[in-house]
């Protein structure tokens, strides 16, 4: 396995999905994999709006005579929301992402050119696609993940609060007010005519609930920290710094040959 793959095999080893599922629920994979998502949805919100705004408003206003201060602080802006990204990865992250170096001065000067060579650069717009282009399938997916994995780990604590619910209810039951939980068909109440399904009023009943949240938490364990892996790696590919295509090449011409440095001929 090459280097570039042992790395992106490894990037995301703080979240390690082991065989055993108990050993899974005890370890700090599920949990840290949760505060993952959580923070996303927190705040991928703000920086979507925020990276949204600088680019609409570096767009529109690009013929005008603010535009080349406006293009600089625009990139400025991108490109610290994505750093604060950066951030939030060591989350889930072996090791952290190397922060961006910052753009070099173009040898002729002047601000246009500094704010083309910003936006010519390849990281601006990977920043803007991870930020703008893929937050609506990140945030639907992270939520849908997070609010199932949610419920299922309320439903363990299900004895400890059945008693004090009424018309809870999973499936079609109408308006009700019946004690405790249904699951199921129950239009006209728990013993109503047309009922069909589970309902739940007693501890007996309350502690058969929970076992089964547990074997389902068990399992989605997995989805949940499958799901802030796959998060993880898109931002890692669209975050991290550009790769030089030249590095190897520079690696030979200063590393050491086998014939030696070239001083000049021997005498």
């Amino acid at each position: 396995m090459s280097t570039a793959a042992a790395r992106a095999t490894h990037a995301t080893d703080r979240l390690s999905l082991g065989v055993n599922p108990l050993r899974l629920l005890v370890s700090a994979s599920p949990w840290r994999a949760a505060g993952f998502l959580l923070t996303y949805l927190l705040v991928s919100g703000v920086l979507f709006g925020i990276a949204l705004t600088a680019g609409v408003l570096a767009g529109v206003l690009t013929f005008t005579i603010v535009a080349v201060p406006l293009l600089i602080g625009a990139a400025w802006v991108i490109r610290g929301c994505a750093s604060f990204e950066r951030l939030r990865l060591r989350q889930v992250l072996s090791a952290p992402l190397p922060a961006l170096a910052s753009c070099p001065a173009p040898p002729d000067g002047g601000l246009w050119h500094r704010a083309k060579a910003m936006w010519l650069t390849s990281a601006t717009w990977r920043d803007l696609a991870y930020l703008v282009g893929l937050w609506p399938f990140l945030l639907g997916l992270d939520a849908v993940v997070l609010a199932v994995w949610a419920e299922l780990l309320a439903g363990i604590t299900f004895p400890a609060w059945y008693g004090r619910v009424r018309g809870m209810c999973l499936g079609n039951c109408g308006s009700q007010n019946a004690p405790g939980l249904m699951i199921g068909h129950f239009p006209h109440g728990p013993h109503g005519r047309g009922a069909d399904g589970i309902y739940v009023d007693s501890l007996h009943g309350a502690l058969v609930v929970a076992a089964v949240f547990l074997v389902l938490l068990l399992l989605f364990n997995y989805v949940l920290v499958a799901t802030a892996r796959l998060h993880g790696r898109v931002a890692r590919a669209l975050l991290r710094p550009p790769a030089d295509p030249l590095k190897e090449v520079r690696s030979v011409l200063t590393g050491p040959g086998p014939l030696g440095p070239l001083t000049g001929a021997e005498r």
